[in-house]
Formats: C-alpha cells, structure tokens, sequence
C-alpha cells in the first residue's frame, strides 16, 4: 500500500496547457489525458454527413456555428474531474472568443458524439452515459448519442437527460430546442 501512495504522489497532474500540446484527438479528466482511437470509415462518413447538414442549415439560421471533431472545449472542473469535451460534431452558439487559436472556452451548446467499434458494450455504455452527465453540468443543451450500428440517434436535453427520444430509419431527427427548423432525415445520415 505504501509504495501505491508514493505513485500517486508521483504521478503528475496534466493541465489544459499540456492538453493542447497533445497530438491527436484527447480530453482532459481528472488531471489525466485520456486519449482517443482514430475511428474508420463509416464513423468519419457519419460524422461528415452531419457537419455538412447542420453546415447547411447554419447557415440562413444566421448564428452560432458548427466545429468539427477534434476541436477542444475546456470547461470548469466538473463533478467528475473533467475540463474538457472533444466530440465529433458540435453546435456552439455562446461569448465570442478572445483567443481563437486556443479551446473554446465553455461548453458546446450542442454535442453529438458518434459510437465507433469500441463505442459499444457496457463498459463503453456507462462511459457514454458519464460523459453525458458531464456535458450537461457543464451546461450543453442537447446531446446526441449517434448509434452506428443500430442506426438510430438517442437524443436527450438538459430538461430531461436521463430520458432520450431516439429517431430510428424513416424518422426526421431534431434538436428543436435549441435549434427550431432544423431537421435531420435518419435515412440520410445512415445511407451507404
């Protein structure tokens, strides 16, 4: 037990500094970097699809803007230890930025996180559900957890987070809190 104290003494805690240092798509957490599994093709076609949709729509929508994987979001420390989200698609429509070169400081306003292969079991499923947790006390509206293997979107709002309106194939997907007139056919966004 004693040499387990020392490591953790030991151990030293990452910064948003050093996470933007980080190559490659990661997120801090509790002091450490956890780093993220480049994602194969039907995960960056979906997470296209979805930039260019909302792209679209953005732009007689008139504000806020779509960011694309990859871009960081540092956020006061949470509950669970997290200062930061990297999902795949957001919608961010908060302050101006003073540094654009630097992480967007706060929370998306929406967040869209699209399952990978080893998005998927229970242990990748409480993960997710973590992350949700997270993204609404850092006061992101609405989150869609894009399933990309049964085809379908769990769409849950900080109103209601534990409960999630899922759009399968044939549905038309909406975040219309946030987002009133923007509409997404599941079809489209699953098409081969």
């Amino acid at each position: 037990m004693g040499a387990d104290v020392m490591l953790l003494a030991e151990e030293e805690i990452a910064t948003l500094a050093d996470l933007l240092r980080e190559p490659g798509k990661a997120e801090l957490i509790n002091g450490r970097i956890v780093r993220y599994m480049s994602t194969g093709l039907r995960h960056g076609r979906i997470v296209r699809r979805l930039i260019l949709l909302l792209a679209t729509f953005l732009e007689s929508y008139g504000r806020g803007e779509v960011l694309a994987d990859n871009v960081g979001f540092a956020v006061p420390k949470l509950t669970s230890g997290r200062e930061s989200f990297s999902p795949d698609v957001s919608y961010y429509d908060g302050p101006e930025q003073t540094d654009e070169m630097d992480f967007v400081q706060g929370p998306p306003t929406i967040a869209i996180e699209v399952r990978s292969k080893d998005g998927y079991g229970n242990s990748a499923a409480q993960d997710m559900s973590r992350k949700r947790a997270d993204y609404f006390e850092a006061g992101t509206l609405i989150v869609w957890d894009v399933d990309s293997v049964a085809e379908c979107i769990h769409a849950y709002t900080a109103n209601n987070p534990m409960v999630a309106r899922t759009f399968r194939r044939g549905d038309v997907a909406d975040a219309e809190t946030v987002l009133p007139g923007w509409r997404v056919n599941v079809d489209e966004i699953f098409k081969k």
